[in-house]
């Protein structure tokens, strides 16, 4: 259409006509004149707005999927988080439940020897020192511990410290082949000495050739003069094997050592011994022997069987 002064006049006259319509329905409400042509209206463009929204709804709810999809991984990562965060804190829960555990088996054969001792956590294993077993602990000189001190856990004999720094320690183990303890029988005065022998049973030598040992027995250090290098008292292992005597003047026993020389965290080095030898009073309570089972059979006879004289 040309912009006409009559054009102009007309869009006039249209939207005057427009605001007369709408004074005259909302006047009218339910009652209004052109209600009837909205109802017409809507019977026909009523389709075609259904078709629209059929059409554009999809897209919406794709778009809100992809929200909430969103908003749920958002959620699924941050509860991801916070598992593992627990499970952080469960695994450093459960290393220092188990250290505390360590720490009170330790004071508890401390107290019982009567040993004083510095605790000290395990830092490294097998320093400088070629193919040897050893471990390296972090306390040292300034902590007041010095060489040839004994080193022991709630287990019992670790092994002894060899070299001393400001504040690290090395420590020879009980299984190494250049280490040796004397070594005392429980509930006797059978004197041996015990070598390590890497991943192998200890191997003791007993003094007495003609001594009687059997598998099951336990034996503690015998101690050293001056308690150096190791206290009387410590728990070293429980005989597994003993050999056939010969008729020597020794008699050879193989030990399996009650510390577990792969699995060391925390330990003690005995700093003070004990006033007295604790003989076995540090040793562990022994298993209590597991009852066997008896079995009673009750033969209950056959009526076919045939009858014996005196039941005739």
């Amino acid at each position: 259409m040309r912009d006409t002064k009559e054009s102009r006049l007309l869009l006039v006259l249209l939207v005057a006509i427009a605001f007369a319509l709408i004074t005259v329905d909302i006047r009218g409400g339910r009652n209004s004149p052109v209600d009837g042509a909205r109802h017409a209206a809507a019977a026909v463009f009523g389709p075609v707005e259904n078709g629209l929204s059929s059409a554009v709804n999809p897209v919406g709810d794709a778009v809100s999927a992809v929200r909430a999809s969103g908003s749920r991984h958002d959620r699924l990562a941050a509860l991801e988080k916070e598992n593992a965060a627990l499970k952080a804190k469960l695994g450093s829960d459960d290393r220092n439940r188990s250290r505390l555990k360590q720490l009170d088996k330790l004071l508890k054969v401390a107290g019982e020897g009567q040993y004083g001792i510095k605790g000290a956590q395990v830092i490294a294993i097998g320093s400088a020192q070629g193919f040897s077993w050893t471990i390296t602990i972090d306390v040292g000189a300034d902590d007041g511990i010095k060489r040839d001190m004994t080193v022991l856990n709630g287990d019992g004999l670790v092994g002894r410290v060899t070299t001393v720094g400001p504040s690290t320690s090395t420590v020879l183990l009980a299984n190494d082949p250049d280490f040796t303890v004397g070594t005392r029988m429980e509930a006797g005065d059978e004197l041996g000495f015990a070598s390590g022998q890497g991943d192998r049973p200890l191997r003791v030598e007993l003094l007495n050739g003609k001594a009687e040992v059997k598998k099951g027995d336990r034996l503690v250090t015998f101690g050293s003069q001056a308690d150096k290098p190791f206290v009387p008292g410590v728990p070293v292992g429980v005989v597994s094997r003993v050999d056939p005597s010969g008729g020597g003047l020794t008699r050879t026993l193989y030990v399996t050592p009650y510390v577990s020389f792969t699995k060391l965290d925390i330990v003690g080095v005995v700093v003070a011994p004990p006033k007295q030898d604790p003989r076995d009073t540090v040793l562990p309570a022994k298993p209590k022997p597991v009852p066997t089972p008896t079995v009673t059979v009750t033969v209950t006879p056959s009526a076919d069987a045939p009858a014996t004289d005196e039941q005739q």
